[in-house]
């Protein structure tokens, strides 16, 4: 598996890549490195984990320099790594998973022996990008990766995505619905499972993880906070993750006085992380519709809902194609008060929260990774005997 993030916070990579070490596959990753602390090669649940390139940083600003070239080097890198190794021993499949697109050619060598590709679209390009750096779908850059998508998707023996709405816009303009197949971001629930509660006698807490880009909404979600503090001026919101809006959040937190209140968090490990968001008393996912977040599918809802918690989750098109008012409390999406009554609605009515919690678990025990893991590993199957 190739991927252009941290291996032991992807949980979409680490679900594949688990499942197929636990039924006796050997399996590699190459991935990116966060931190002089983080271990170059390590094995982690049967997984040989190799990060080939260092991402100190996340606060990318500048289209080319400060994005483009990392995803570059790390393609040149990658395809270098994949071609000495299949060397010694060929690899049966090659699992590349986007952003970007065209990392998926770095594995042009296997492609040459017979090997099969899987190209993983977590996050469509195109929209991702023009979202990040706020240029019209119209502009050149945009139209480019419309191409680069086309050619990824034509060299690719299978493409997955990550949501339906995207499969629907993806063969539409760049494969063969016959060729591409949906598996969502599914929990794996043998990480993400209730915690015993620890709600009682303690200061509300308010929760995000994940990344701090523009149309994650986090910036309304502070917002929001500081008037839901009127109410309940105990409560506290919990940041975890980084991006190139951390900074701005800082200051807006610093500007509305929470500070104190609103408390920011380096990314951790995926078990860390599950264990954070398991004493939280309500997860928000604040995502603006009028961005790429519209049809972005979030992971994060489905982790609270196995963990337990209470979901606040903005009216965007993708959660609305997912969820409904039985499973999540939705607010309208970059209005600041609406999501501020539904935390407040949330956190102060028990009826609500345990009816939420109730209906969720039932709704992630018919969606969990368990349930629907065996797709993939059919996938992988065929492929494999078709080399």
């Amino acid at each position: 598996m190739i991927t252009h993030s941290f291996y032991e916070s992807d949980n979409r990579v680490i679900r594949y890549a688990e499942t197929l070490a636990q039924r006796g596959d050997s399996v590699e990753v190459l991935a990116l490195r966060r931190s002089p602390e983080t271990p170059v090669e390590e094995t982690i649940a049967g997984v040989k984990v190799f990060r080939i390139q260092n991402r100190f940083s996340k606060d990318q600003q500048s289209q080319a320099t400060d994005f483009l070239w990392p995803l570059l080097r790390f393609l040149i890198v990658s395809s270098w790594w994949l071609t000495r190794r299949h060397l010694r021993q060929r690899y049966q499949l090659v699992h590349v998973h986007n952003i970007p697109d065209f990392l998926v050619f770095a594995a042009w060598y296997p492609k040459l022996t017979g090997t099969k590709v899987i190209l993983d679209i977590h996050d469509i390009v195109p929209e991702f990008f023009g979202s990040k750096f706020k240029v019209s779908n119209r502009a050149v850059l945009v139209r480019a990766l419309k191409l680069v998508e086309k050619l990824s998707a034509a060299f690719a023996s299978h493409v997955i995505l990550a949501n339906h709405l995207w499969l629907e816009k993806y063969t539409a303009r760049s494969a063969r619905p016959a060729k591409c197949s949906v598996f969502i971001n599914h929990v794996d629930e043998r990480i993400f499972h209730p915690r015993q509660p620890t709600r009682s006698g303690r200061k509300p807490v308010v929760m995000f993880p994940g990344g701090l880009q523009w149309h994650q909404g986090v910036d309304i979600a502070v917002q929001a906070f500081a008037q839901l503090r009127q109410q309940l001026p105990d409560a506290e919101f919990h940041i975890y993750g980084d991006g190139n809006m951390k900074p701005e959040l800082i200051s807006l937190a610093r500007k509305l006085a929470l500070n104190g209140s609103v408390r920011f968090f380096n990314p951790l490990r995926i078990e860390q992380i599950a264990e954070v968001m398991g004493a939280a008393d309500l997860g928000v996912v604040p995502k603006r519709a009028d961005s790429f977040g519209n049809e972005a599918y979030s992971t994060k809802i489905m982790e609270f809902m196995s963990l337990g918690v209470p979901m606040v989750v903005a009216n965007t098109k993708i959660d609305r194609y997912y969820f409904d008012d039985s499973v999540v409390r939705f607010f309208e999406s970059g209005n600041s008060a609406s999501l501020a009554g539904a935390m407040l609605d949330v956190l102060s009515n028990e009826e609500l929260r345990q009816g939420l919690v109730t209906r969720a678990a039932e709704y992630v025990s018919r969606n969990s990774w368990s349930n629907r893991k065996a797709g993939y590993l059919s996938l992988v199957d065929s492929l494999c005997r078709q080399n």
